[in-house]
């Protein structure tokens, strides 16, 4: 499921697009989900996760080890 936050489960809400003159026309509001990779118990895993979980430091992302060579040269 494409727009599902794996961490809180926030998901796709449904309801109307009201307009001026009160007629309704269904509409979506997805969460702003990204697909990160998050260490878990020390494992890597790939998560839907929404950016206020990110944000608010829910989850730990696992960023890719550097090697002595990039980091001589930066």
């Amino acid at each position: 499921m494409g727009k599902f936050c794996e961490v809180c489960e926030k998901a796709t809400l449904n309801g109307n697009n009201v307009s001026h003159s009160n007629r309704k026309t269904h509409r979506l509001w997805s969460p702003n989900v990204q697909r990160v990779r998050v260490e878990i118990d020390g494992q890597v895993k790939r998560l839907n996760v929404c950016t206020r979980c990110l944000r608010s430091g829910y989850v730990q992302r696992a960023l890719p080890a550097r090697s002595e060579e990039a980091a001589v040269e930066a």
